[in-house]
């Protein structure tokens, strides 16, 4: 029986990107608040700084995690633009 490989998700993928910002800008959307869903999308630099520090972990995992830490960067960028444009568009009304 062969298996196939996992697909990973492309990380660079602009739209896997969005997708990610999208939800929990719903989530902002249905009242829950801005800096409460700003803090489920960052990780903390000192999370970070921990776990590439970790003498047990791997080159690998060290690349993941700064993978994840980038991808979650963007995430909240993408988010952070949702939220203003809603508030000026509440404003606007």
């Amino acid at each position: 029986m062969a298996f196939e490989p996992i697909s990973i998700r492309d990380d660079h993928d602009p739209e896997a990107i969005h997708k990610e910002a999208a939800m929990f800008y719903g989530l902002f959307l249905r009242g829950a608040p801005a800096e409460k869903l700003r803090r489920d999308i960052e990780i903390p630099r000192l999370m970070i700084d921990k776990w590439l520090s970790h003498p047990g972990y791997d080159t690998a995992f060290r690349d993941s995690v700064k993978r994840v830490y980038e991808f979650r960067r963007k995430v909240l960028a993408v988010f952070d633009e949702l939220v203003d444009r809603e508030r000026i568009r509440s404003r606007a009304m």
